[in-house]
């Protein structure tokens, strides 16, 4: 059987920005026979996420992701639903999620690279194990509790850039739940500050493209900055730095301003930004949350409790069809999505 599929056309090079012209729709044969141990599964959503930039490359720099492959079908996020299993656990009718998830229609998976999750606990919004209980909230979670190091009654002032992407904007609120005095968001557009303010509970917002950082930093965080929460790397993490206070904490998450060029991953540091870190005992670790699969249970378990309970509140930038998953890319790479970015396949 043939089905609809997004494969990798072509690679824009280490210092090229993506172009929707990178990604092809096509189809691709599904196996006549399920073989043992695996499932057939209906794409429901997909996810779209900044790291999967490096896997547009040859080379993805890392020794956790491997690059996709040329002709082949994108793969990333996903949730579905099982139609025909061969897996002993998995039924017709249940859902499952993996970080590895085809960009088709439909698939045929090995089941033991699947995992069943329960729709209730995300009150039947299915794109949320893909955003605020997936890899987003988990790293926004787990990077606050193991690099943060907020105290409760400690006033402390944190920083997000990146604050109005899928990451950032939970990572804001999982900071004010944890202590945080006061919240501060960097992002690129008016409407994007409008939302951190008003209906997420951001203290304050700087439009970087509008504004001067440094001089609004002063403005918002008159105590200065305690923990940075950098998704973008960059001039705005620098002017960030400069204002940090002694012994601060930078959760280093992602570097989105620099996906784009042949530079190593965490990028250096210009030579004055160093010396503010030594001088001032500021901690700057790359965080992975990949190696916090162990937390990962309870992790999830907080998240949906904060869902329900209304304390953690979800934005999502929503486009339907895979035809229109590359453009999601796209836009994503270029601040077009308000929170997490999903492409919507199928409902159940």
């Amino acid at each position: 059987m043939d089905v609809q599929a997004v494969l990798l056309h072509s690679r824009p090079g280490k210092d090229g920005e993506p172009t929707e012209g990178n990604f092809e729709l096509s189809e691709v044969e599904l196996p006549s026979v399920l073989a043992a141990g695996c499932v057939v599964v209906r794409t429901l959503c997909l996810s779209v996420d900044p790291y999967m930039r490096c896997r547009m490359n040859a080379d993805t720099g890392t020794d956790y992701l491997r690059s996709w492959e040329l002709g082949k079908a994108i793969e990333g996020g996903g949730v579905g639903l099982i139609e025909q299993s061969k897996f002993q656990g998995f039924v017709p009718g249940d859902i499952v999620c993996s970080f590895s998830w085809p960009w088709q229609l439909r698939s045929t998976l090995p089941g033991a690279s699947l995992n069943k999750v329960d729709p209730a606990i995300v009150g039947g919004h299915l794109s949320h194990f893909l955003g605020a209980v997936g890899m987003p909230g988990l790293t926004a979670f787990l990077g606050i509790r193991e690099k943060g190091h907020i105290r409760q009654n400690a006033n402390q002032t944190v920083l997000v850039s990146g604050a109005a992407g899928a990451c950032g904007h939970l990572a804001g609120q999982i900071a004010r739940l944890d202590g945080a005095t006061t919240v501060v968001g960097i992002c690129g557009s008016e409407e994007k500050c409008r939302v951190l303010v008003e209906e997420l509970g951001f203290d304050g917002a700087i439009n970087y493209k509008k504004k001067n950082v440094e001089a609004e930093l002063q403005s918002c965080c008159p105590r200065g900055i305690d923990v940075y929460f950098d998704n973008v790397g960059g001039d705005i993490s620098n002017s960030v730095i400069r204002q940090m206070n002694e012994g601060g904490h930078i959760v280093l998450c992602g570097q989105i301003s620099q996906y784009n060029k042949d530079v190593p991953y965490p990028p250096p540091l210009p030579n004055d930004i160093e010396q503010v870190l030594h001088q001032r005992n500021i901690t700057r670790e790359r965080f992975l949350v990949l190696h916090y699969q162990e937390r990962f249970a309870e992790s999830i378990a907080q998240l949906a409790a904060w869902l329900t309970d209304g304390k953690l509140k979800v934005r999502e930038t929503v486009v339907h069809g895979l035809s229109k998953a590359g453009a999601a890319f796209v836009s994503m790479m270029r601040g077009g999505n308000i929170g997490k970015q999903i492409v919507t396949i199928a409902d159940l």
